[in-house]
């Protein structure tokens, strides 16, 4: 029996009401689906601004309290500050030694952790001991007990080191040679990097506290200017080893902190506990040290008579204290070349896959990321000080080292009464000490 024509054309009406729904379907769930995707991407930009402000606080609460810590532990005194820089040693070594671990293979190892940090401390003795021996000569030569110690130093530092050097080579394994011994030259470059040029900075803190503060002011100072002036007019990229930093924010960084490191020399040159040597570690800001100042430190006079005739412009002489040209120096320094620690640190980084050298301190990433500058700019401060600044003149301790080293006992004797006989007739000592002196057998 043949269709009728109206069934057909209800059957056609019917699959194009099906396709329409099914359109319609279609529609609606790539609706949904949008919706939902662009919920999930407001969702995720609301969840990444919160986690950048949560970031922001977090990193500007740790900064102005490494502000504070460090502004205490400076007015404490110069056994606080070198006890920081001890801290800042141990972390930094601990994290720079970690990025380079192989967990799997060290377990094999017996005291393979343990080697590295008994050389790590061995170097702290060796470099800790000469500072102490030489800024206190007058104090360990003179004790019993410490002479010995101090008179044998380096053989024992030697020693201690030899001890650490056959102990490795007793504990090489088969199999592992090229990790341990990849290892042993990480750990002595990591001892190159961190703890030779540290040791330098605390000599700068012997030196007088001026030379340790502003150092480690003109990095921060340079970093923080570098990263405004980049932040608004940087456009030229400066080192493909750190892509964000910018030619411009470099040279608005160095301009930056040389207008503020002159400001800086004429206010801290003013007082006495920043710019005295020490002479013992237990003094504070509340000690009163007191002591001659360094030449550089006072005003001199500087003719620019040539000049002047040449140019009406030009005064005939300018008066300044030489320290604001050695600063003009350090900021030069801080700016220009000091940076390139950090892109050195940028490139370890990337070497190793890492974004930071540690968690230490919240915000802020590693000790390592804040201190990647601080190293050079110490080493740095410490020749140009030794070079251009320092007095080189015999000292108390010398003197004594020559008495105590160079000197049979009955010499030494006989300078003692010279020097009695001599402050007697200047009227330092009375008569009574030749007598004192008799009476002991001297």
């Amino acid at each position: 029996m043949p269709p009728r024509k109206g069934a057909k054309k209800r059957t056609g009406s019917h699959s194009s009401a099906s396709a329409s729904a099914v359109e319609a379907t279609a529609s609606a769930t790539n609706g949904a689906v949008k919706a939902a995707e662009e919920e999930k991407t407001v969702l995720l930009k609301n969840a990444d601004s919160a986690k950048k402000k949560s970031d922001f606080l977090t990193r500007t609460l740790w900064t102005f309290i490494m502000i504070a810590l460090f502004f205490t532990v400076l007015g404490a005194g110069h056994l606080w500050i070198i006890g920081l820089v001890v801290l800042v040693q141990v972390m930094v070594f601990k994290e720079v030694i970690s990025i380079a671990s192989v967990p799997s293979e060290e377990k094999k190892l017996p005291f393979f952790r343990t080697l590295n940090w008994y050389f790590f401390f061995v170097a702290l003795y060796f470099f800790y001991g000469e500072s102490v021996i030489y800024y206190f000569k007058h104090i360990v030569l003179v004790d019993a007990y410490i002479l010995p110690l101090a008179t044998h130093h380096r053989f024992i530092s030697f020693v201690l080191y030899v001890m650490g050097f056959v102990f490795f080579v007793m504990n090489l394994q088969k199999g592992h040679y090229k990790f341990q011994f990849t290892q042993f030259c990480w750990t002595h470059m990591v001892l190159l990097l961190v703890v030779v040029q540290s040791h330098f900075i605390t000599n700068n803190i012997l030196e007088g506290l001026i030379w340790f503060f502003v150092p480690v002011a003109f990095v921060i100072c340079n970093d923080t200017f570098a990263y405004v002036c980049g932040f608004l007019w940087g456009r030229t990229q400066l080192i493909a080893v750190s892509p964000k930093k910018t030619v411009e924010g470099f040279v608005g960084g160095w301009i930056c902190t040389v207008i503020i490191g002159l400001g800086l020399a004429n206010w801290l040159m003013r007082y006495k506990y920043m710019i005295c040597p020490v002479r013992e570690l237990g003094v504070s800001m509340f000690s009163g040290v007191d002591c001659v100042p360094n030449p550089v430190f006072l005003p001199h006079t500087f003719s620019l008579e040539p000049l002047s005739s040449l140019i009406p412009l030009i005064p005939s002489s300018i008066t300044f204290a030489p320290v604001q040209f050695h600063f003009l120096m350090f900021a030069t320094f801080a700016s220009l070349i000091a940076p390139f620690g950090g892109f050195f640190a940028s490139g370890l980084k990337r070497a190793f896959s890492i974004k930071d050298f540690g968690d230490s301190i919240p915000g802020h990433g590693g000790m390592t990321d804040r201190m990647d500058c601080q190293f050079m700019m110490g080493f740095f401060s410490y020749m140009y000080y030794q070079s251009f600044i320092a007095q080189h003149q015999v000292a108390l301790g010398k003197v004594l080292e020559s008495a105590i080293t160079s000197l049979s006992a009955e010499e030494q004797v006989e300078l003692v009464k010279g020097l009695h006989k001599y402050l007697i007739g200047q009227g330092r000592l009375g008569e009574g000490a030749l007598e004192c002196l008799a009476q002991h057998g001297l």
